[in-house]
Parts: structure tokens; sequence; C-alpha cells
């Protein structure tokens, strides 16, 4: 057979360049002539050391025209103008998806195939592209070679670096063309847009609840299978999600970097500056569409909606007792075992809730934190600020379903009913003589 012009004399690859030819060999031979004068990494063609030393010198010669970014390589460039465009040229052949990168369109096609032509040599995971591969070799050997210019954190995926320096910048290059609401990464867009459409692709297999987003319906799923896959390796705890986990950790280290730039107080969660910023900016963004009434907190807000609904999904396994809140249950689990592990370090009282522990405290301290902004009284509790604001508004708002008589306290209210129903709870041990009240 005659051989072509240019051809390969390992594969049967022609080329139109005897140049394009020589660096197709050392696709076979491994050779790499060009060698990085700063570290020791070596290409098999000069084009590729010319866009690695922009690695070490931070050179981006290749500018967008519509922002102000810059990048180290023209196919970069090219590829970043599709966002500003949304030009996608790769449509795929089995289905109507399009993408603005060939090797997203070469991934694509391997859902409708189901190949995973990339397998690991230490466990028996396939993967459908190679950098999905090269990126899982990493879980193995610890090799994080992405690291980032502004602090010390290093990433075993560029992508992650690239969002993780944003966190520096404060770029948010993603723009909702609903709102005018920015965010930091393409995905966390995606999951935006769907508070708009109320779409919820994701749904469980288990139960029909539907989710926003993936991550959602893994961390849903968890609750089924009860898998906890993030251990604490200081105690025995382990967790659902990761991010419960580092906070869980700062419970050992006590390290708590989110400080409020308003007040000294600093917390070990980002979201709990954000509620407690609320109490400095009075910001109630959760509104109920029942009634009027808004609140600082999601979480207050769904606990205030199942007074709406009756809803108390937190059932105790040893009576038939039902609680709205979880944190309830738990308390009135503990009235059956008995337990209290809220210990006062001045006298040798116990309590069954942390509430009841920190209130108890103040009766040694003095401390009255809840003062009456229409008198100067304080006091040692919440619950008897609010029954004392009702002297000055008048306000009374348990009412008798039998009379048409109201009470500022729930418990004037019980003990009230009493007078219609003739009940009297409290019995001398003494005599048999009973009482409506406690003397």
């Amino acid at each position: 057979m005659e051989k072509k012009l240019n051809q390969c004399d390992f594969c049967d690859k022609s080329f139109s360049k005897s140049t394009n030819l020589t660096t197709h060999r050392r696709t076979h031979t491994g050779e790499k002539p060009y060698a990085c004068d700063v570290c020791e990494k070596s290409f098999s063609e000069s084009s590729q050391l010319t866009k690695h030393k922009r690695t070490h010198t931070g050179e981006k010669p290749y500018a967008c025209d519509v922002c102000e970014k810059s990048f180290s390589t023209s196919s970069n460039l090219t590829i970043h103008r599709r966002m500003h465009t949304g030009e996608k040229p790769f449509p795929c052949d089995v289905c109507e998806k399009s993408f603005s990168q060939s090797g997203n369109l070469t991934a694509h096609r391997h859902t409708h195939t189901g190949e995973k032509p990339y397998a690991c040599d230490v466990c028996d995971k396939s993967f459908p592209t190679s950098s999905n591969f090269t990126t899982h070799r990493r879980t193995h050997t610890g090799e994080k070679p992405y690291a980032c210019d502004v602090c010390e954190k290093s990433f075993s995926e560029i992508g992650s670096l690239t969002k993780h320096k944003r966190t520096h910048t404060g770029e948010k290059p993603y723009k909702c063309d609903v709102c005018e609401k920015s965010f930091s990464t393409s995905s966390n867009l995606t999951t935006h847009r769907r508070t708009h459409t109320g779409e919820k692709p994701y749904a469980c297999d288990v139960c029909e609840k539907s989710f926003s987003a993936s991550t959602d319906l893994t961390i849903h799923r968890r609750m089924h299978t009860g898998e906890k896959p993030f251990p604490c390796d200081v105690c025995e705890k382990s967790f659902s999600q990761s991010g419960n986990l580092i906070a869980h950790r700062r419970t050992h280290t006590g390290e708590k970097p989110y400080a409020c730039d308003v007040c000294e107080k600093s917390f070990s969660e980002s979201s709990h500056l954000t509620r407690h910023k609320r109490t400095h900016t009075g910001e109630k963004p959760y509104a109920c569409d029942v009634c009027e009434k808004s609140f600082s907190t999601s979480t207050d807000l769904t606990i205030h909606r199942r007074m709406h609904t009756g809803e108390k999904p937190f059932p105790c396994d040893v009576c038939d007792k039902s609680f709205s809140k979880s944190g309830n249950l738990i308390a009135h689990r503990r009235m059956h075992t008995g337990e209290k592990p809220y210990a006062c370090d001045v006298c040798e009282k116990s309590f069954t809730e942390s509430g009841s522990l920190t209130k108890h405290r103040r009766t040694h301290t003095g401390e009255k934190p809840y003062a009456c902004d229409v008198c100067e009284k304080s006091f040692s509790r919440s619950t008897d600020l609010t029954i004392h604001r009702r002297m000055h508004t008048g306000e009374k708002p348990y009412a008798c379903d039998v009379c048409e008589k109201s009470f500022s306290e729930s418990g004037s209210l019980t003990k009230h009913r009493r007078t219609h129903t003739g009940e009297k709870p409290y019995a001398c041990d003494v005599c048999d003589k009973s009482f409506s009240r406690w003397p």
C-alpha cells in the first residue's frame, strides 16, 4: 500500500504539514522537548510551553471587549465571550441541548451512551471525561495543585480555585435577567432562576418531594437512608452535611470566625451572624401568607405556619404527644428519661433545657437583660417583659371561650376556666379538701 504524504508510521493518520506530523509523533513516543525554565514541567509543543509560562508570569494578554476580564489563552477568551453572547455552537445530535464548549458536548454525549471510558486503577470507579478522572485521582493522592495567591488555601480543581478567588474579590459575574441579583457561580444562578420559574427538577424516589437543586435532593435522601457521611475526628458524632460538621468542629475549638461589625459579638456560623444582625436592623424578611406577622428567620416562619395548619411533625415514641418543634420533642423526651443535662456551676440544680439553665443563672447573677422601653423596669426573662408590656398597652390576648373575659397571661386564663369547669386540681395531702389554685 502506497504511503500518503506526511503519514504517521505508528498509526494511519496523515497531515497536511510535516511540522504537524512531527508534533503528532510525540503522542506515540512521549517526547516533550520544550521544558519550562522555572519549574520541571515539559511539553510536546512550543505553544503549550508559552501558555504554561503565563501561569508563572501571570500574563493575560487576551482581554474581553465587553467586560474588563483578561485571559492567558485566546481559547479561554473565546469561551468567555459566549457568556456575554449566549452562543452555544456545539449542539447535541440526540437531544436539543447545546453547549458553549466542545468538551462539555463530549461529556454530555456520554449521558446518552452511558460510556465511561476513563477507569481508575486504584478503585473501581469510571468516568465519562478525562478531567473528571484526573480530579478523582487526587482524592487518592491528596494532590491540590491549584493554590490561591491571596491566602494559603489549595484546591484539587482549577474551577474550585476560580470560585474561591471570588470570595476575596467579591466578583459576581453571573447576573439574573429577571431581577438584579448577581452570583459568583453559574450553578448558583441556575438554581436562583428556579425561584422565578418555580421549577423543581430533582425529585425524591422515596417520597414525592422535589427540589430546585441537586445538592438539596442529596441531603434530603439522607433523611430516608439515615446516612451521615461526615464524621467528627474529635468525638463520635456524624453529620449528613459537610457544613454541619464544620460548624460542629467549632464546638471543640471554640472558634467564632464571624464577627458583628455593630457590637463585639462573634459567631461560629455565618447564618448565626446574619440572624444576629437583624436584631440591630429590625429586619424581618420572612412574612406569613396567612396573617401579617413577619419573622427574622425562615425557621421561625416555618414553626409559626404550623400554628395555622396545626401540623405537629415531631411525635414522641413513648407517648402519643406530638410537637411543632424538634427542640420541644427533645425537651419532652427528658420527662420520660428524667435526664437533666444542663447543670448550674454555682449550685447543684440541673435542668432539662439549656434555656431553663440560662434563666436560672440569672437568679445568681441578678442579671435582667430585658428592659421595658416605656418605663425603667427590667426583667430576667423575655416572657416576663412581654407580660409586663401588656400593662402599658392594655393588650389581653387570652380570651375565655365560655364568657367574654380576656387576660394578659395564659396562666390567668387557665385559672379562670376552672370557675366554669369546677376543676380543683390541687389536693391537700392531709385532708380531702381540693383547690382550683395553688395556695
